[in-house]
């Protein structure tokens, strides 16, 4: 016999026979369409009034059902039903706190297994199905909240998930609140947050902002909506931004033209101390903010046979690498950086078959629009030049135009999107590495286009000069050279006869170099980057081969290791660290997964005048 596709065979296994006893079998069924099917009948019957054994009545409204479904359907009612209570042998149960309308729909819902969630009802839906343990329907209710997050509303969708115990809705809510913190902080729910859930909200290591600043002006803003009870906890919020990471010039305006502060002395006194910390380099003591948004190295252009266009990224937790759009014209021997979220490669040499021209050219990459932009053209041209970021402001040092070797370097101020020249360093320096350590800014090794170099000098940006500071053991022009803690790292490099492998590090506060673990690869014109603290080797020249291998750096274990490949080998390049790219499609090596990647849609609760009345939950 064979069972046709409404049953489902759980048991088909016949009987032995046996001496004297005809062959015998038998097959159990499960009839799949008969829940369904019963529970349509029973609707029917109760839209009939018929077999109707209980009347839920709210004010004059009277909704008719059967205690066998709504118990069922719901713990709430079969405690009721069954538990001994009063209403176990009413015929007609009055219920309060709920809407007629909200009510029909929960009883509908026990014999239909269908809800449809809105804007309009979700306020009411979603506490009377909490009320009666209806958790199909309080699932809803979440799933499609957390579809309607939205800056102008995550704050107002988190303290409701907060207050109905809808723990999964709440995380995420939050999650979504620290991502977008920059957005969410315009919006009227922020400015009603109490004073305890700001603070909460603004000590958060994961807030997801491109500076500082972006925390100091929504503590400003979040003041300023009621100055007279908020501006005495002035200097309590201020305990919670992170001041040492305001750049100088930011403290300095806030100082003097603030119209808060100057009401406050207490206030100023504090971030004039920031002020002077920063101004004398001292070494930072409070922790920077990690975004829990996922964190890419960037890798763009270098060379290969002739000067390459590439441009991708690697996701040093999943190990994957995802192919971004192509720079705008093929770069070796660029640098890059990243200023408030945005990639910047800057300078280098297009070697074509054509021929070879170097690069004044600055082009940024969005990583929220996944879009390349032209920027202002740097003052001269810079092949091999290295880059520094100081309080924002891009520094291009060194580099060659032609045959001409650059000690000159020039600063570019990506809000008034200008470039000016400062002061030049003492040697002329191509292939140069930069990096940055409590605001000092150290130029290592280069070439000077006689000798490959081991001097290291140090730029003081108030001052506007430079300085020679220890220099390495080992010429190097070409290194990977990348700054970890109080460390500034000069790895691989040329030293004028070989390719080099040997790291050696400099300590900022005893003015010394030390040697630390080699790599696995002798590499020269190699890219480094920091995530997550440990340092990444990318690419290079080993003198004979252009490397695709990257090796990652654990100081703590003093050690090297290899961990992926890129797509081709390639010297020349250039690396950054940065939020990964916001992009609809997840395909490895055709693009990166999403960031923030949010539609806005009608706001819940902000622009209808219907935002929950602020508690206390923790943001």
């Amino acid at each position: 016999m064979m069972a046709t596709s409404q049953y489902a065979v759980v048991h088909c296994r016949p009987k032995p026979a046996s001496a004297g006893e005809s062959m015998d079998g038998n097959m159990h069924f499960t009839i799949m369409k008969h829940p369904k099917e019963a529970f349509e009948i029973m609707n029917l019957l109760r839209q009939a009034n018929k077999l109707c054994d209980v009347t839920l009545t709210v004010g004059d409204e009277a909704i008719m059902a059967h205690k066998v479904v709504l118990a069922a359907s719901s713990p709430y009612f079969k405690a009721m039903f069954t538990g001994g209570m009063r209403e176990t042998d009413m015929t007609n149960i009055p219920l309060h706190g709920i809407s007629p309308c909200i009510l029909s729909k929960l009883v509908d819902f026990a014999y239909t297994a269908e809800i449809t969630v809105s804007e309009l009802n979700v306020c009411q839906l979603l506490p009377a199905a909490t009320m009666f343990q209806m958790t199909h329907v309080v699932d809803a209710c979440c799933t499609f909240l957390e579809h309607q997050l939205h800056p102008s509303n995550c704050l107002g969708i988190a303290e409701f998930a907060h207050e109905h115990g809808c723990t999964d809705l709440y995380k995420k809510a939050k999650d979504f609140i620290h991502q977008h913190f920059r957005e969410a902080s315009k919006y009227e729910e922020f400015k009603m947050l109490s004073l305890n859930q700001l603070m909460l909200l603004l000590r958060r290591d994961d807030l997801n902002v491109r500076s500082e600043a972006e925390v100091y002006k929504a503590v400003i803003e979040w003041i300023r909506t009621d100055e007279d009870k908020r501006l005495p906890k002035f200097e309590y919020l201020l305990g919670a931004v992170r001041c040492s990471f305001l750049t100088p010039q930011f403290l300095r305006e806030q100082i003097s033209n603030c119209p808060l502060l100057k009401k406050h002395g207490d206030c100023v006194n504090y971030l004039t101390r920031i002020f002077q910390n920063l101004t004398l380099h001292r070494k930072c003591a409070e922790k920077q903010r990690n975004p829990a948004a996922p964190l890419v190295i960037y890798c763009a252009g270098g060379y290969l046979r002739h000067s390459l266009s590439n441009f991708e990224c690697f996701n040093p937790v999943t190990k994957d690498w995802f192919k971004l759009p192509d720079l705008p014209v093929p770069r070796s021997g660029l640098s890059a950086c990243i200023v408030a979220g945005i990639f910047y490669a800057i300078g280098g040499r297009n070697n074509s078959p054509e021929g070879n021209i170097d690069s004044n050219s600055v082009d940024c990459f969005d990583p929220y629009e996944n879009s390349w932009k032209k920027c202002k053209d740097m003052l001269m041209p810079r092949n091999r030049v290295g880059i520094g970021v100081i309080d924002g402001l891009i520094y291009a040092v060194g580099g060659s135009h032609g045959l001409i070797h650059h000690n000159t370097v020039e600063r570019y101020d990506p809000d008034r999107e200008e470039w000016t020249m400062v002061a030049s360093m003492s040697a002329k320096r191509i292939g140069v590495g930069v990096a940055v350590v409590n605001r000092l800014m150290y130029a290592v090794g280069g070439f000077d286009g006689v000798n490959r170099l081991k001097s290291i000098e140090s730029y003081h940006p108030e001052k506007d000069e430079w300085n020679f500071v220890a220099s390495m053991n080992i010429n190097r022009s070409g290194a990977g050279v990348v700054s970890l803690d109080q460390y500034v790292y000069a790895i691989g490099g040329y030293d004028s006869t070989s390719q080099l492998k040997t790291v050696e590090r400099y300590d900022t506060e005893s003015d010394t170099w030390e040697f630390v673990a080699p790599m696995r690869s002798p590499r020269s014109a190699l890219s480094m980057a920091v995530h997550d603290g440990k340092i990444y080797a990318m690419g290079g020249y080993d003198g004979n081969d252009f490397l695709s291998s990257v090796e990652v750096y654990d100081s703590q274990k003093d050690e090297w290791t290899e961990i992926t490949t890129m797509s081709c080998g390639r010297s020349g390049h250039c690396v950054a660290v940065g939020l990964e790219p916001c992009l609809r499609s997840r395909s490895k090596m055709q693009c990166c997964p999403t960031l923030g990647s949010y539609r806005p849609r009608g706001p819940l609760y902000g622009d209808r005048g219907a935002t929950p009345r602020p508690g206390s939950p923790p943001i």
